[in-house]
């Protein structure tokens, strides 16, 4: 191996450690747990096939709606990676920051202050679409409500951490500016 993937591999690996997850958060909730839990029960639910589906509401989804799905589902896949890699050694699943975690506000983090959970809500309703599903849409709908109320715990501990992320809360949106439920700046 050479010494770039050596080191990019290592900064993965950086990614993923120190994030304090413990058997125990499921009981007590200390981190936010169960608001990891719920975001990771519905992402796994959109794996679920789509109900009802267009095939038995008596029609063929249209071929423009599939692609237009597909493509959303791949930008937000597109947009994950890169606010991922953005975040570095500070990505933590749990709303509670990681210890000694700094804070991003460049990068992806300088249009949205969430953009892993926006591009998971633009990726659900690419599959909604996709699949012409409305058990899906109601996968996104519960999504947004999860994701706001994860992302609400996580901006209240980081305005205790740093204190100029109040400054970045007024004037970056949450997830999608001039959307008031998923955009509640100060």
């Amino acid at each position: 191996m050479k010494y770039k993937e050596v080191s990019t591999l290592r900064l993965s690996m950086m990614a993923f450690s120190g994030w304090g997850l413990r058997w125990r958060g499921l009981f007590d909730n200390e981190q936010g747990e169960w608001w990891l839990l719920s975001q990771v029960s519905i992402i796994a639910a959109h794996l679920l096939p789509s109900w009802p589906s267009p095939m038995n509401l008596g029609f063929a989804w249209p071929k423009v709606a599939e692609n237009i799905g597909l493509s959303l589902f791949l930008f937000g896949v597109i947009l994950s990676m890169r606010a991922f890699l953005h975040l570095g050694s500070s990505l933590s699943p749990l709303p509670d920051p990681k210890a000694g975690a700094t804070l991003k506000t460049l990068g992806a983090y300088s249009k949205c202050r969430h953009p892993l959970y926006q591009s998971l809500l633009i990726s659900s309703l690419g599959i909604s679409i996709w699949l012409g599903s409305l058990f899906h849409l109601s996968l996104l709908i519960c999504l947004c409500f999860v994701l706001k109320g994860k992302a609400r715990r996580e901006e209240r501990r980081l305005k205790e951490l740093h204190p100029e992320y109040t400054q970045y809360l007024a004037n970056t949106p949450a997830f999608f500016a001039g959307m008031p439920f998923l955009d509640w700046r100060v």
